[in-house]
């Protein structure tokens, strides 16, 4: 009960930092998206890359127990889905986890959106047979792997590198990209109202 309890209490933590640095907001999503303004993917790349140096770091310094660590299983679907997910994500301004963040701030937009994706899930459900047929679902070098092999972690690593060095260093690189990042690649054009006749 007390692990559901700090999911929850997580969750809502993290629900509630989405909400703050605009990641609920479809339109801080699309201006994200076309270039305009890179606060939100500066705040992402920042958050990806400190979570990576605390995790490596943590295992490399016996503070956090590798053991605790998981891997996905890498599949032809997962890339597949990634191409759909990024084209919902432009096409609604809402990823899974900032629709429900929206949904509960109160957007009505973002109820149609968690339920379509409910619907898309069941429908993956219903099909699930069909695709396991078709062998997107077949594992990729080996299933769950890691880049670098991590010591005392049940992952085989793609590459002999150390793989806490390298989820360090990646994770500085994420830091460093978040804060050299301008913040906007692409300049807005100005809305011009015409003079009234």
């Amino acid at each position: 009960m007390s692990s559901i309890l700090l999911a929850v209490v997580i969750g809502a933590a993290f629900g509630a930092v989405l909400d703050r640095v605009g990641a609920s907001n479809p339109n801080a999503i699309n201006r994200m998206l076309n270039l305009t303004d890179l606060r939100l993917a500066k705040s992402i790349l920042l958050a990806i890359g400190t979570g990576s140096v605390l995790m490596f770091g943590g295992q490399m310094l016996g503070l956090v127990e590798v053991g605790h660590m998981s891997v996905k299983t890498a599949y032809a679907g997962v890339f597949l889905g990634g191409l759909m997910l990024g084209a919902g994500w432009a096409a609604s301004g809402y990823c899974p986890g900032t629709g429900v963040v929206a949904l509960a701030s109160g957007r009505k937009d973002a109820l149609f959106f968690v339920a379509g994706g409910l619907l898309g899930a069941a429908a993956y459900m219903l099909s699930y047979p069909a695709w396991k047929a078709s062998g997107l679902l077949d594992k990729i070098a080996g299933g769950a792997v890691t880049l670098g092999t991590v010591p005392g972690s049940r992952y085989e690593g793609l590459t002999a590198l150390p793989g806490d060095i390298l989820g360090l260093v990646l994770g500085l690189g994420f830091v460093a990209l978040a804060f050299a990042l301008p913040e906007r690649l692409v300049r807005r054009e100005a809305t011009q109202t015409a003079p009234a006749e």
